[in-house]
């Protein structure tokens, strides 16, 4: 695993018995600095990996960037004289972007707990996408969206040995493709690598795509989808007030609590079906 791991020696305790002394895994958690043409601009604790992803998909997701050419490139650097760390990534832009990050006046300080700290008024945080999700007609069938949080359970392979990462997931609606997974100490920061991921695969504001969250869906969770043209968020657990308003208001197919062939749409129930794969087939078969 890397440094996506650690292995530390702890003491198990069950009541009346002995105590157990073994190795334990756990998450590794550390800051990243992203800069912008050597300027800081942020700082989030995350877990090590997909550092590029995940710088990339976070300029997305607060409307920095819109498109991967105007990414011109991204590598670790170190203070002069001082050991890479792997912990600071400069990123360069076009010089249009360039400046749209130097104009910024938002502090965007951020921990593995809440992606929003620092932000200078919820009014900062409601920003416009580039893309329109009222053009997108993705409907997704309900049973197909049952079988992601499995799906997404199966592919984290980091989580089996620490139990304390988050996972993000896209998936193709149209042919069931697990396209990326991602997992890290941040469900905010998975969310940006995973969207990251589809800047440079040019999947970004593509019909037909569904993200799935191993947690709550939040209201960032939501912005991020919407920022990154992503029609429908699916979650193993509940979403938030405002993150239901905002996927309301911009045509964001919004479902909570998948769990055990179940959950609960809360916005675009239109994008939702609940007839089967085959019954759908009958009736374009009929009508065609």
């Amino acid at each position: 695993m890397g440094r996506i791991t650690a292995r530390r020696r702890v003491a198990r305790y069950t009541v009346g018995e002995r105590i157990s002394v073994r190795d334990d895994h756990l998450a590794v958690e550390e800051p990243l600095e992203i800069r912008i043409g050597g300027s800081p601009l942020t700082m989030t604790m995350r877990t090590p990996g997909d550092d590029v992803e995940l710088a990339t998909g976070f300029l997305l997701s607060e409307g920095i960037v819109t498109s991967a050419e105007q990414v011109r490139a991204a590598m670790h650097c170190a203070p002069d004289g001082e050991e890479n760390t792997y912990n600071v990534l400069d990123v360069t832009l076009d010089p249009v972007r360039a400046a749209v990050a130097a104009d910024l006046t938002r502090a965007f300080t951020t921990t593995s707990a809440c992606g929003l700290c620092g932000k200078s008024s919820i009014d900062a945080i409601r920003a416009t996408s580039a893309f329109d999700l009222s053009n997108d007609d993705t409907v997704v069938d309900a049973e197909f969206i049952a079988t992601l949080p499995v799906r997404l359970r199966g592919g984290q392979s980091a989580f089996e040995k620490t139990g304390g990462l988050h996972a993000a997931a896209l998936f193709d609606a149209a042919t069931g493709e697990l396209l990326v997974l991602r997992e890290d100490v941040g469900r905010h920061n998975a969310v940006d690598k995973v969207i990251g991921w589809a800047l440079s695969a040019g999947r970004v504001a593509r019909s037909g795509l569904v993200l799935m969250v191993s947690g709550r869906a939040s209201f960032e969770l939501a912005q991020k989808a919407f920022m990154a043209g992503i029609p429908l968020l699916a979650a193993v657990s509940a979403p938030s007030s405002l993150a239901v308003e905002m996927a309301e208001d911009v045509g964001l197919g919004l479902v909570g609590f998948v769990r055990d062939n179940r959950m609960v749409v809360y916005a675009g129930a239109e994008r939702v079906t609940n007839e089967s794969a085959a019954q759908q087939r009958a009736v374009k078969a009929r009508t065609a």
